[in-house]
């Protein structure tokens, strides 16, 4: 026997479970749903510099997440031209142009078929908003999943989020990117597709009212 273990070892005290914070229905997905994969594979834009395209999307209960990809290749640009580029691509939030006013980011849209619209430089899932209370339908939000490059070419992805669900009908997703001269441009998805794809989702514990920490 050794010195020290002739001394005991208090107990450690009781401490209370924290609770999990569950974001509200218009910021994020379910976070515990399997969700229907709707492949998509449109180009919202194709030119000669730049692709930049809808793979996927992961229908849940209470909205979808678009997969996206992004792809700008160099053309003309100057090594100086091509570096002030490379900043602007790793960073492809938010941005205005000095003196202009005008929004100069990667921007996205989508519009209901009653007209209803939401926009990632207006209001995205992120957005402070008081307990109790929730943004007018729709939501957009962009979340960047990063990206490689060089000197020839640079690629990204990144996920979008809808709330909620479309209704059936057209759903005219747009985009923006006049950094690198991308104007407003869209496509239509049938939001009647992805609606019915909701009833493929999985509850991960569907008889269970789940408290985990």
């Amino acid at each position: 026997m050794t010195f020290f273990q002739d001394f005991t070892v208090p107990p450690l005290p009781p401490r209370p479970r924290s609770q999990r914070y569950v974001p509200p229905p218009w910021a994020a997905a379910p976070a515990y749903e399997l969700p229907a994969v709707v492949h998509v594979g449109m180009f919202v834009s194709r030119t000669p510099g730049m692709v930049l395209a809808v793979k996927s999307a992961d229908v849940f209960s209470t909205g979808c997440v678009f997969s996206l990809s992004w792809l700008f290749r160099r053309s003309s640009q100057s090594d100086e031209d091509w570096a002030d580029l490379q900043h602007l691509f790793f960073q492809p939030g938010m941005g205005i142009r000095r003196g202009s006013g005008q929004q100069t980011g990667l921007m996205f849209g989508v519009q209901f078929p009653d007209g209803s619209k939401a926009s990632t430089g207006a209001l995205g899932p992120h957005v402070f908003m008081e307990h109790g209370q929730q943004p007018e339908p729709p939501v957009l939000g962009l979340n960047n999943g990063g990206g490689s490059g060089g000197e020839d070419e640079f690629s990204g992805t990144g996920t979008l989020w809808l709330w909620p669900l479309p209704p059936a009908g057209d759903l005219r997703l747009v985009a923006q990117w006049t950094d690198f001269g991308l104007a407003e441009t869209s496509v239509m998805l049938d939001g009647g597709r992805l609606r019915d794809a909701a009833a493929g989702i999985q509850e991960y514990w569907p008889e269970e009212d789940v408290q985990l920490l």
